[in-house]
This record gives C-alpha cells, sequence and structure tokens, in this order.
C-alpha cells in the first residue's frame, strides 16, 4: 500500500485486532503488546475503542482481550451475502454424505486461501482443525493449487513472493519449477491432491467452481484423515467432487475453464 494512504492509528489497530484473533482463548495486555510491539498506553487506548463499539471484549476473571461478537455479525452479513456459499451448500452437504468426509468450500482472500463454509458428517468422528474464516496456504493445499491454477504466472510469483514456499511437512513443495509442473497436472486432471502435504495425516482433495467469466470463483474440497482418503479412493473421490463442483458451477451460471 502507498504510505501516503496509511493512517497510523488505523495500521495499529487493524495490527492488535489481527494479534488478538490468533489467541481465541485470550490473550493478555501485556503479551499484546509484546506481539505488536506497541506501547502499552497505546494498545490500552485502541483497547479502549475497540471494546467500546464491540470489537474486543475484556474477561472478568482472567483479564484477557478477546475478539467481540461485533466481528461475527460482520462476517455473518457478509457470509449470508455470498451467492457461491448459498449456491453451493446443499451440493457440500451431500457430497459429505456421499463420501461420510469433511468437505469445505474455500475462496481466495489476497495470498491466502480462506474457509467460507465447512461440512461435517456426522458419521465420521474424525474432527478437522479447519474452520469458517480460517486462512490456509496455497502452495500446500489441494484447495490452494486449485486456486493457484487459474493465477497467471505473474500472479502465482507475486504469492510466493509474498507468502514463500513454507515446508510444512516432508512431502510439501518447495520449490518453484515443481510447484509450477504441479499446476499443470491441476488443470490437466480438473482437481489438486494434497498428499499430506499441509497436516501430517490428512489427505485432501479439490476442484474448482467456475463463474460466468470461466474465472475460479471458489473451491471444493474433501479432507480427512490417510485411513480413510486412501490412495486407492482418490479416483473415486475425485470423480465425484469433480461431478459435485460442475453441478454447482452449472447452477451458478459458471463456464467452465479446463
Amino acid at each position: 500500500m502507498n504510505e501516503n494512504y496509511t493512517i497510523q492509528v488505523l495500521e495499529r489497530t487493524f495490527q492488535i485486532i489481527d494479534v488478538i484473533a490468533s489467541y481465541p482463548k485470550g490473550i493478555s495486555l501485556a503479551d499484546i503488546c509484546n506481539a505488536s510491539k506497541l506501547n502499552k498506553t497505546t494498545v490500552f487506548r485502541i483497547l479502549a475503542n475497540l471494546q467500546q463499539f464491540g470489537y474486543a471484549n475484556q474477561n472478568i476473571q482472567d483479564g484477557k482481550y478477546r475478539l467481540g461478537y461485533k466481528f461475527v455479525e460482520i462476517s455473518t452479513n457478509i457470509l449470508s451475502e455470498s451467492d457461491i456459499r448459498n449456491t453451493a451448500h446443499p451440493y457440500l452437504e451431500k457430497l459429505s454424505s456421499v463420501t461420510s468426509e469433511v468437505v469445505h468450500l474455500i475462496v481466495l482472500d489476497g495470498y491466502d486461501g480462506v474457509y467460507i463454509d465447512k461440512v461435517h458428517n456426522p458419521s465420521n468422528p474424525i474432527s478437522m482443525r479447519s474452520r469458517v474464516g480460517k486462512h490456509l496456504l496455497l502452495h500446500c493445499t489441494s484447495a490452494g493449487k486449485v486456486l493457484m491454477s487459474g493465477m497467471s504466472e505473474t500472479e502465482i510469483d507475486a504469492v510466493i513472493e509474498a507468502k514463500g514456499l513454507i515446508k510444512k511437512t516432508e512431502n510439501t513443495i518447495t520449490n518453484r519449477d515443481t510447484l509450477m509442473k504441479e499446476l499443470i497436472k491441476v488443470k490437466n486432471q480438473g482437481y489438486a491432491e494434497d498428499d499430506i502435504e499441509n497436516e501430517e495425516g490428512i489427505r485432501c482433495l479439490a476442484a474448482p467452481i467456475f463463474n460466468y467469466k470461466g474465472e475460479i470463483a471458489a473451491v471444493v474440497s474433501i479432507a480427512g484423515v490417510i485411513l480413510s482418503v486412501t490412495k486407492q479412493r482418490i479416483p473415486e473421490l475425485a470423480f465425484v467432487l469433480k461431478d459435485i463442483t460442475s453441478q454447482i458451477t452449472k447452477e451458478f451460471g459458471g463456464k467452465p475453464l479446463y
């Protein structure tokens, strides 16, 4: 961002919000100061304003700060207005029912992906760490690879420059050339795999939903433990997944890019 447009107090406010958001169980004033590298007076004043407008609250028992329910209200309004989420949700439920796995809907948010919907099959006892609103890296997730497959090479390089190719597991792709080859593969087969590349013991598949311009509007992913989402199941899961995303694309008024 151009520094001429930066308002220092707003920059510091968002910095503090980001810090608090990283601690859903709460964070002390001292720890906020340490994490944000801002002095106590500045942090205290900003927190007081955030509390006044419902964007933060302080637990009376432990004194720790948490994000306020105002953010829930805002996020709910955003998600309720999301046509793609409303269109896709019944299909996510169907996909989860058919596969007995956790199903997500993901969109691009800057240099990250972000979960905007999640369906967990009640018959599956495994609980995934993912949650609506949580961000994910692009290079090491199936959904992220799908999102990157719709980008130009310049855009891909911008993601790599901004986020790096962080090694999350032994299987994570950390080489640009290897990643570019992987993205070509994603386009050719119409879906992406995360073969224990982001989280130990977890395997995922993802496929795109397209808008009317043929651009990737969102991604649907299937995620599960490797004992359930086995190598042998991938062809079957990929077939069902691509069928579902094709139906969503059609209902959404989109046209496939690949």
